[in-house]
């Protein structure tokens, strides 16, 4: 957090030397019109303070901390690359989205493939994942679904903080949130004592990587000093991407991928929003026409937190409140370690 406050104001500074603004669709709430041109790529600022203190206080000798930052960077860098042709370029479409999605399936595949080829945990299937709510309970994949699920589980968290990036200071809030829900999970599943106590399966060395989401979880809190509203940055693709990127493989290096959707409860609504006013106007269109399918919206404007402020919600209003579901959705998810 500390280095996120000191760094922060120079990074700000630089990117409004460089003039990279934020730039703001016609057909959103008019209240975003005055966001255009502040400073974007602000990732910068979570990647560096995430990535220096697991450095220094992790175990470098544990593969765990490794995979994490090395997704962390890998979409952190699909981001920044997407940011900088859009911003800096001045390439409307940024990195086109076809290759985006390249970048983020070839990382699923690799991880999928280095988990399958030298596993983690010595007392558990490479392929398995275990549920909510149950004890003991393990889910073997079949090898190729595994490296389906698992390319699944990294793109899509990538794509979902990206999709929640919409307001000042509510995917950083909820980045936070939910990463001091997965470091507590990650201490927990590493220790012999208290996973014996609490009927979870251990993680032998598991536990660094609660060292890692503490690092998240204070780089995203110095960031948000500066995200939160009215915002003096964003973080753009660059930040968003290496969040989710970042969740996804933590889920999947836990062995708690069905965790993610209730830690990350937010995030998988604001995703699911999308794809139900997509489908929904696309069989619409096929089937009435156009028009109809313009008149008969599922949502009044996707992502989910665009609908509430479409209904007249204050910016501020629908960022605090999905805060509150955000702390649920955490307390949901802490509460399988004894519903079980």
């Amino acid at each position: 957090m500390l280095i996120a406050l000191v760094i922060g104001p120079a990074v700000i500074r630089w990117l409004q030397g460089r003039k990279v603004g934020q730039i703001i669709r016609a057909e959103g709430p008019a209240s975003h019109q005055t966001k255009r041109g502040t400073p974007t790529m602000g990732g910068i600022i979570i990647i560096v303070s995430t990535v220096i203190p697991t450095l220094l206080w992790a175990r470098l000798d544990k593969r765990y901390v490794w995979v994490a930052m090395l997704a962390t960077v890998w979409m952190g860098a699909i981001g920044f690359l997407d940011d900088y042709l859009k911003f800096i370029q001045g390439k409307p479409r940024g990195l086109v989205a076809r290759y985006k999605l390249v970048g983020q399936v070839t990382f699923g595949l690799a991880l999928a493939g280095y988990l399958l080829w030298n596993p983690l945990i010595a007392n558990l299937p490479a392929t398995a994942t275990t549920l909510p709510f149950f004890k003991y309970v393990l889910l073997v994949l079949w090898p190729p679904l595994y490296v389906v699920f698992v390319t699944f589980v990294v793109t899509g968290t990538s794509n979902a903080v990206n999709l929640t990036d919409g307001l000042d200071g509510l995917a950083s809030g909820l980045t936070v949130i939910a990463a001091g829900a997965f470091a507590i999970f990650a201490y927990l599943f590493g220790r012999v004592d208290s996973s014996a106590y609490l009927n979870v399966f251990y993680l032998p060395d598991a536990g660094e990587l609660s060292v890692f989401c503490t690092g998240l979880m204070g780089a995203t809190l110095g960031f948000l000093w500066f995200n939160a509203y009215p915002a003096q940055v964003f973080m753009g693709d660059t930040g968003s991407l290496a969040i989710g990127g970042a969740f996804g493989t933590v889920a999947i290096l836990l062995k708690s991928e069905f965790l993610l959707l209730l830690v990350g409860g937010v995030f998988v609504a604001e995703a699911l929003s999308v794809i139900m006013q997509t489908s929904v106007f696309r069989w619409r269109r096929r089937r009435y026409g156009r028009d109809y399918a313009e008149a008969h919206r599922v949502f009044r404007m996707a992502p989910l937190h665009h609908h509430f402020e479409k209904a007249g919600w204050a910016e501020t209003k629908v960022v605090m409140r999905f805060y509150i579901i955000g702390i649920l959705c955490a307390l949901a998810a802490l509460s399988t370690l004894k519903i079980r």
